[in-house]
C-alpha cells in the first residue's frame, strides 16, 4: 500500500511538471514581450504549454484588466482570455 502511495505521488508531482510546460529563453521571453505590448499589455507568467505553443498568464492590459494569452511558434495570438 505504501508504494502505491509513493507511486502515485511521484505520478502527480511529474503529471503538474510536464503540464506546466518548461520556461522561455531570454530570445523567447523578448519576442513574448514585444508581442504583449503589440497588444496594449505587459508582464505575466510566461512559459511553453505545448511546443510550439507559448502561455503568458495574467498579463495586465492598458483596459485594466488581467489576460491569459496563447501564442503560435510565429508568436501570433491564438487565444486572448480574461482572467476572472
Amino acid at each position: 500500500m505504501r508504494a502505491s502511495l509513493i507511486a502515485l505521488v511521484i505520478f502527480v508531482v511529474t503529471a503538474g511538471i510536464v503540464l506546466a510546460g518548461r520556461p522561455v529563453t531570454q530570445e523567447e521571453r523578448t519576442r513574448l514581450v514585444a508581442a504583449l505590448a503589440a497588444e496594449g499589455c505587459s508582464g505575466g507568467k510566461m512559459f511553453m504549454f505545448e511546443d510550439p505553443v507559448y502561455e503568458v498568464d495574467e498579463a495586465a492590459c492598458k483596459d485594466g484588466k488581467k489576460y491569459d494569452f496563447e501564442f503560435d511558434a510565429s508568436f501570433k495570438v491564438t487565444k486572448k482570455s480574461l482572467v476572472q
